[in-house]
């Protein structure tokens, strides 16, 4: 369905948990998260119901994310009862890639259409600065088997840090991922959110760094315009197999072709990820459980104000609604 600015709201992004087995310093306090009790979470069955309710607004892509959706009980479950939605499809999930490898039978049998991995850096060092845990090889050994299974058009996500991960040879290490594998590297701007809203402007860098890092980067295009998909303006290095995109919500935001809506793992609907604005979809069933998606969907923010420096209104952190 369409918003009340007339766009396509298609993309659902539902987190199942808001833990992980990672501490990455812009989502998560070094500390963890409080605990939710097990019934604070969307049930197996709440979760199916909402995403029924969302196929009946228009909805068709369905990201699962967390937290960590993998350490989420019964996942595997939760993938095969979405991908069976009638409406639904496309269902992929977002990871770190710790624990593919003991689930990705599973996730490629229950349906899932595509993982994307978020994997900031190739050195040790710096993953485990990022991340505080020296866990490099395992998330590697994710994205391996992954490949080895036969999942196509995986994306490997990278939040560019100031400082940290911006460096010639840390930007070229991710790179040539592309090169070697049919993969997508997607570098993604860091949003003033959650446990980063008042990082320093300096660790704030601009998704162009990549470009001046690889000016032999050739955008795609297609008919003379160029090409996306959806959120990233795609290249190619020069004989790679897969592509790179750069994101850019900060420096150039895509508010006006913002397709999607999230639901996090408490069942609350947010239209817009930097705004405050919620709305809960526990208890809710039937047409009530329709119509109070139709009305958010709809009412869906014009945009963000992060491109004017302002810090992002959203109340949460990146753990609780999946980026």
């Amino acid at each position: 369905m369409k918003d009340c600015f007339g766009r396509d709201v298609y993309y659902l992004r539902l987190s199942v948990t808001d833990r992980c087995n990672l501490r990455c310093a812009y989502c998560m306090p070094e500390s963890g998260v409080k605990k939710l009790r097990h019934g604070d979470i969307l049930s197996v069955d709440e979760i199916a119901e909402i995403v029924r309710a969302a196929a009946a607004c228009g909805i068709y892509k369905v990201r699962i994310t967390g937290g960590e959706p993998l350490v989420r009980c019964g996942i595997v479950e939760i993938c095969r009862r979405i991908t069976a939605v009638a409406g639904i499809c496309e269902v992929c999930l977002t990871t770190n890639g710790i624990l593919v490898p003991q689930f990705v039978d599973g996730l490629k049998a229950a349906g899932v259409d595509r993982l994307n991995f978020s994997l900031d850096s190739l050195n040790a060092v710096t993953y485990n600065d990022i991340t505080r845990f020296d866990a490099l090889d395992d998330a590697l050994a994710g994205v391996y088997a992954a490949l080895d299974a036969g999942f196509d058009a995986i994306k490997i996500n990278s939040v560019l840090i100031g400082g940290v991960n911006d460096s010639d040879d840390e930007v070229f290490g991710l790179l040539e991922l592309t090169r070697r594998y049919n993969v997508d590297v997607r570098f993604i701007e860091l949003m003033p959110i959650g446990e980063c809203a008042h990082w320093a402007r300096s660790r704030f860098v601009s998704s162009q760094r990549v470009l001046e890092v690889a000016p032999e980067l050739c955008k795609l295009s297609l008919n003379g315009e160029a090409c996306s998909d959806g959120v990233s303006k795609l290249y190619r290095l020069p004989g790679g197999l897969g592509t790179v995109g750069l994101i850019s919500p900060v420096s150039s935001h895509f508010c006006p072709s913002c397709n999607r809506i999230r639901v996090t793992s408490t069942g609350m609907l947010k239209p817009c990820l930097h705004s405050p604005d919620e709305v809960s979809l526990r208890g809710l069933h039937g047409d009530e459980l329709e119509g109070v998606m139709r009305r958010a969907i709809f009412g869906k923010p014009e945009r963000h104000r992060l491109e004017d420096g302002a810090f992002s209104d959203g109340l949460r952190n990146m753990n609780e609604v999946g980026g």
